[in-house]
């Protein structure tokens, strides 16, 4: 198929392929580095997030301003009819706003909302594959995965989820696993078997250390989905540090941000969106001092 659309592209126009270089790049600069351990890069990238799943790494140091200046260029305000404090209620408070309600995320195309897409913010977050693979549906909210024949470790180099942790019998199997999994993989390499294939047998808790970014527009829709109970636990985790930071540095954020139930309680019905799945705590009447437990 490929062939005979080129072979057309050339009927049409003969020096069409002439005009560009096409040829394969044998020396990607990624692979300029070789494959090695990569402990110290995991303990400085660890010290960096001192505890946390995802530290605030960056952010627009005028983010509020910005917003609501871009709000009333939209919407032809001046300052004096507009203050910041009232652009700002108008894009996200969901009672004014009934974009902030809604179950789809039909806000991005909103020009009320687009405003929010200038104020950006960085996180430095230490996830495992299994949750990274998850976190990538965000497609708005990019990162900078690491190429794991430059970040593998040979000492056992994972997550633990919550519920394992909390079970003795359950967490000695689960660590005997891991470190079976890890022993394998560095005989393959002791065998010197390829970097990129031995990788194949560490597990979906493998840890992913990685940057993240994303426009405030695109982070509200994740941080309502993700600070929802039924939320996969480590994004959960992630996405409440980030909102957390988010509320320190920018306090007037803070009341605009939550899962569901904490945007519509009072104004929309039903509280909760996730119907059957709702899981039975009462989150909206005292977020975000909430424990989400096993």
């Amino acid at each position: 198929m490929l062939s005979e659309m080129v072979a057309r592209v050339r009927e049409v126009d003969p020096e069409f392929f002439d005009r560009f270089d096409n040829g394969a790049m044998e020396d990607m600069p990624e692979r300029q580095q070789p494959p090695r351990d990569g402990e110290a890069f995991a303990c400085e990238f660890d010290a960096r997030l001192a505890g946390l799943t995802s530290r605030l790494v960056d952010c627009s140091p005028r983010a509020i301003d910005t917003m609501a200046e871009a709000y009333r260029a939209v919407m032809g305000l001046t300052a004096a009819e507009c203050h910041d404090a009232e652009a700002l209620d108008r894009m996200l408070n969901p009672a004014r706003n009934p974009y902030r309600r809604e179950t789809l995320n039909v806000g991005v195309h909103a020009p009320i909302m687009r405003p929010l897409d200038h104020a950006h913010f960085t996180f430095a977050k230490k996830i495992s594959h299994t949750a990274d693979s998850q976190d990538q549906r965000h497609r708005m909210v990019p990162g900078s995965r690491p190429l794991l024949t430059l970040a593998d470790t040979r000492s056992p180099d994972y997550i633990t989820p919550m519920l394992i942790r909390e079970n003795p019998r359950a967490l000695e199997i689960y660590e005997q696993a891991m470190e079976e999994a890890w022993a394998a993989k560095n005989e393959l390499l002791g065998r010197g078997v390829a970097r990129e294939f031995a990788l194949y047998l560490l597990p979906n808790a493998k840890a992913i250390r990685l940057v993240e970014s994303g426009s405030l527009l695109h982070l509200l829709h994740k941080w309502t989905m993700r600070t929802c109970f039924n939320a996969q636990e480590e994004i959960y985790q992630a996405s409440i540090e980030e909102v957390e930071q988010v509320r320190a540095a920018f306090p007037e954020l803070g009341r605009y941000i939550g899962p569901p139930c904490h945007l519509r309680a009072g104004i929309s019905t039903p509280i909760c969106t996730e119907g059957s799945h709702f899981c039975g705590v009462k989150v909206w009447l005292d977020f975000p001092n909430i424990e989400r437990r096993i």
